[in-house]
């Protein structure tokens, strides 16, 4: 294996966390602010890219970290490597309510596709790279742009998931429809695409978007029910603009913002 064989124990029903058991040498890399403890004898270490240590030259590093400013995410990430004689562990908590999902890249190809922000943390020599969407109507209405991240190599990594999660396992040219926000990941095998809603009463009334994604198998796929964007969109829309609050179930709701003149949007 070229990635290190590290152990998990998985906490915690809602707001979840994974704890790492290391062996002598063993290391795993994290995002950074997703560390929650760990023993001593560990050292952490800030790397520039994701230490698959696939490419060690100057340039092969700075196309690491620049694979991981495309995906929205820092240019470092944080190492922890187990300088001590014993087993040592360190955890990693998720960034809110969710699920905690461990991927052993072994038994999918070597290769999984998930959501920019997905991803957790995942034993040193997992490469964490991205994918480029192929298809324009794809990248434009998929929810997820044209890049989404590419986890490669033959370790384990775990990816976070927001609200309740479902695995479902498609058949060959089984398809799934799904909300384009609520798509955790999903193996290489499996083609993904949008497609329109229809219909005009769908289009202007169903409160649903335009689009929803398409995920043909075979393959395994990973659905969350609360995606952090639709999480945050409600937040936000519950928070009094300009400071006053017409009270939950306003009759005028939306419409008292026309009234009084505050049309800001």
């Amino acid at each position: 294996m070229t990635a290190h064989e590290i152990d998990y124990h998985i906490y915690g029903e809602e707001m979840q966390y994974v704890e790492i058991e290391l062996d002598p040498q063993e290391a795993v890399v994290a995002e950074a602010g997703s560390f929650m403890m760990m023993d001593q004898g560990l050292q952490m270490n800030t790397i520039f890219g994701d230490g698959s240590n696939q490419d060690n030259s100057v340039l092969g590093k700075l196309f690491s970290a620049g694979k991981r400013l495309l995906t929205g995410e820092s240019l470092f990430m944080t190492a922890f490597l187990n300088t001590d004689m014993t087993k040592r562990k360190v955890s990693f908590a998720s960034p809110y309510p969710g699920k905690i999902i461990p991927v052993d890249l072994t038994k999918y190809g070597g290769r999984f596709i998930c959501q920019k922000d997905a991803f957790l943390c995942a034993a040193k020599g997992v490469s964490v790279g991205i994918e480029f969407s192929r298809k324009l109507g794809r990248g434009l209405f998929g929810g997820e742009g044209f890049i989404m991240q590419k986890l490669e190599g033959d370790g384990m990594a775990f990816v976070h998931a927001g609200g309740t999660l479902s695995r479902k396992e498609l058949r060959a040219g089984e398809v799934l429809k799904v909300d384009t926000g609520c798509i955790v990941g999903f193996t290489s095998s499996v083609d993904y695409d949008i497609e329109f809603v229809g219909g005009i009463r769908n289009t202007i009334f169903g409160g649903e978007g335009l689009f929803f994604a398409t995920l043909r198998g075979p393959g395994v796929v990973y659905i969350q029910s609360l995606p952090f964007s639709r999480l945050a969109g409600r937040i936000l829309a519950s928070i009094p603009r300009g400071g006053k609050d017409r009270g939950e179930g306003s009759i005028l709701g939306g419409l008292g913002d026309l009234l009084d003149g505050d049309n800001r949007f």
